[in-house]
């Protein structure tokens, strides 16, 4: 997953931004959290299955691993990320979707992207939706 994100990070750098802003049919971003033991700037690029309003929705899936990604654990930590588009960079802020609202979602995201019910089928734990705003 480091590998993918360092590539991606590179073809929007080598491109100027004119490429790499989607993948797999969905918008992509780069997610700027502070880690929650270093204190220091953490950036991964991201895909957003779904746009709300003025937010942008991303999914803790972590390609089905039994654990929460490193961002996931950051941003809980602090709500306060930054968040790159190619229309630019803003100041944002994470907030964890509760149950309720989850199922909504998560059934919005799993008809259009499948990819992420099949990451739900191989693990036990819930997999978080986050709304940047």
């Amino acid at each position: 997953m480091k590998l993918g994100n360092t590539i991606h990070q590179a073809v929007i750098k080598i491109t100027s931004g004119r490429k790499g802003w989607d993948a797999f049919g969905m918008p992509v971003l780069k997610l700027t959290t502070i880690g929650r033991k270093s204190g220091l700037e953490r950036t991964v690029m991201l895909t957003s299955p779904l746009q709300i309003d003025k937010g942008v929705v991303i999914v803790a899936s972590k390609g089905g691993a039994s654990t929460h990604p490193e961002w996931f654990l950051n941003l809980v930590e602090n709500s306060q990320v930054i968040v790159e588009t190619q229309s630019g960079r803003n100041e944002m802020t994470a907030t964890v979707v509760d149950d309720e609202s989850r199922e909504q979602l998560w059934n919005t995201i799993t008809k259009k992207f499948s990819n992420y019910g099949e990451y739900q089928n191989q693990t036990e734990r819930v997999i978080p939706l986050v709304i940047l705003s």
